[in-house]
């Protein structure tokens, strides 16, 4: 069997500003949905990212209990490729959201990075490649 992955779905409470931030903010074109219609897809790239009202989720798939230590850990990490991190962390920063850290080089890593938070506390990734060859 080969699974191929081809959705990435956050379950939103706040789902309404959620499409907001995607379409509006970070720009994602929207290939199914709008902001009342508790999902939609947007174009990703190679995946679809989609938004899902976590109530009409909760009618599909029944609640599992987790240990309360894991409550307030980030469960998922949304990485995005964009041509200049400070130019989009700007952005970002002007409108409001919650920005997680400042831009910073991470040579290790090969790129720069900044984090920041949906309207519905997902954590996010953006960088860019610094060039370096190793």
């Amino acid at each position: 069997m080969k699974l191929q992955l081809t959705h990435l779905r956050l379950l939103v409470s706040n789902y309404k500003d959620s499409f907001l931030f995607y379409r509006d903010l970070l720009k994602f074109d929207v290939d199914w949905g709008d902001e009342d219609s508790g999902y939609a897809e947007f174009n990703a790239g190679y995946l679809k990212l989609g938004l899902f009202k976590k109530e009409l989720m909760a009618e599909v798939v029944p609640r599992i209990e987790q240990p309360s230590y894991i409550v307030n850990r980030d469960k998922i990490v949304l990485i995005f490729a964009v041509d200049n991190v400070d130019e989009v962390y700007e952005q970002v920063k002007a409108q409001n959201s919650v920005v997680v850290t400042k831009p910073q080089d991470r040579p290790s890593w090969g790129i720069r990075t900044a984090h920041l938070r949906d309207p519905d506390g997902n954590l996010i990734e953006i960088y860019n490649n610094l060039g370096i060859v190793s």
